[in-house]
C-alpha cells in the first residue's frame, strides 16, 4: 500500500467514524488547539465496540489524558460499572474529571493521578477491556502487570501500534517485519515495535492490528 491508499485509508476510516457529542467536540478542538494527541473518533468508536461485544463491567486506562477515550468507553458501561483513569498530570485529570462529569458520567469514573504502572498494583481484576497508552517505552511493562488481571475474553487495546515517535507506519511494520532491534527507531517507536513482539508470542491471547487512527493493537485473552 502506497502513501497515497494510506491517506485514502485514514480518510475512509474518518467518513465512517461516528460524530462528536459536543462535549467530544469541545475535547476535539482543545486537543487541535493545543497539539495534544487523541485517538479520534474512528479509533473511539473501536473502543466503545470491543467495550460493548465483551459486555464490560471494568475498564482499565494506562494514561487517560484529559479524559477523551473514557468518553467512548463509558457510555458502553452498565449503570454500576467503573472506568479507572489514570493520569500522572493532576492538570489533565482535573480536566478530564470535568469534562466527564459534564457528559454524565462522572458516577462511573474512578480517577487516580499518578503512575499507573503502581495504580494498577492497588486494583484487582478482573476487567473486561484494557487500554495502554501511556509511554510507549512502559508498554510491555503495563501489559505484563495486568495481563493476568483481564478476565477470559476480554481485550488489551494498545494505541499507537502503527504510529510513534518520529517513526511513520511504514517504518513501524518494517521493524516487526524484520524482527530485531533497529537503531534508526527512536525510544517510542522501540517500545512499541518491543510491545508488538511480546504480545505475538503470549499464546494466551489472540492478537490483532486495527488501521485505525494511529493503530490500535487488540489482544484477546482466550486462555490464562
Amino acid at each position: 500500500m502506497n502513501v497515497k491508499q494510506f491517506d485514502q485509508l485514514d480518510a475512509f476510516l474518518e467518513a465512517m467514524a461516528p460524530v462528536h457529542d459536543d462535549i467530544q467536540h469541545e475535547m476535539a478542538t482543545r486537543a487541535a488547539d493545543e497539539g495534544f494527541p487523541i485517538i479520534g473518533p474512528a479509533a473511539g468508536a473501536v473502543l466503545r465496540q470491543f467495550a460493548v461485544a465483551t459486555g464490560a463491567e471494568r475498564i482499565f486506562e494506562f494514561g487517560s489524558g484529559f479524559g477523551y477515550s473514557a468518553t467512548w468507553f463509558a457510555p458502553a458501561l452498565p449503570d454500576d460499572g467503573e472506568l479507572i483513569l489514570t493520569e500522572i498530570d493532576a492538570n489533565e485529570m482535573a480536566d478530564a474529571e470535568t469534562y466527564l462529569e459534564q457528559a454524565g458520567y462522572d458516577h462511573l469514573i474512578t480517577y487516580e493521578v499518578g503512575d499507573a504502572t503502581e495504580i494498577i498494583n492497588r486494583h484487582d481484576g478482573p476487567f473486561d477491556v484494557v487500554l495502554i497508552d501511556a509511554e510507549k517505552e512502559q508498554y510491555v511493562e503495563c501489559y505484563e502487570l495486568v495481563r493476568d488481571k483481564v478476565a477470559t475474553g476480554g481485550v488489551i487495546i494498545a494505541d499507537n501500534a502503527l504510529t510513534a515517535g518520529d517513526m511513520d507506519t511504514a517504518g513501524i511494520m518494517d521493524a516487526v517485519i524484520e524482527g530485531d532491534t533497529d537503531p534508526a527507531l527512536d525510544a517510542t517507536a522501540e517500545g512499541i515495535r518491543r510491545y508488538l513482539q511480546h504480545i505475538i508470542d503470549d499464546a494466551g491471547f489472540v492478537t490483532s492490528v486495527l488501521p485505525v487512527g494511529s493503530g490500535l493493537a487488540v489482544s484477546v485473552k482466550h486462555n490464562g
